[in-house]
């Protein structure tokens, strides 16, 4: 399903719990409310550990979400976009974030409408 899954390092329910120090009801509640995203990996519900900068969801990627999802993309392509290479940035969409790229990524994803 998604594009560069075998590159990405995936973190479960349970090891998101661990890391983020927060109830798997919590973590789900993120996961809904898009503040992370997830995608089943081998049947199983795992987030791209990249979504997460400190032991916290990536602050950048809630507002990117709700835009994306704002353009008509589901939850899988939202993930998926964010993974993929992306030619007008010259690198993913989430390693665009990552480096503080937030209004350009965004840009990007309003264009995609």
């Amino acid at each position: 399903m998604v594009t560069d899954a075998e590159q990405t390092e995936w973190l479960t329910i349970p090891e998101l719990v661990e890391r983020l120090d927060q109830s798997p009801g919590r973590i789900r509640r993120l996961i809904s409310e898009r503040y992370l995203l997830a995608a089943r990996v081998d049947g199983v519900l795992k987030v791209p550990a990249e979504f997460l900068r400190d032991d916290a969801p990536l602050p950048e990627l809630h507002g990117t979400a709700v835009v994306l999802s704002d353009a008509g993309f589901s939850d899988d392509e939202t993930l998926e976009w964010l993974l993929a290479e992306e030619d007008s940035l010259g690198t993913t969409p989430i390693a665009a974030l990552r480096a503080g790229r937030k209004a350009e990524v965004r840009r990007v994803a309003q264009a995609l409408a």
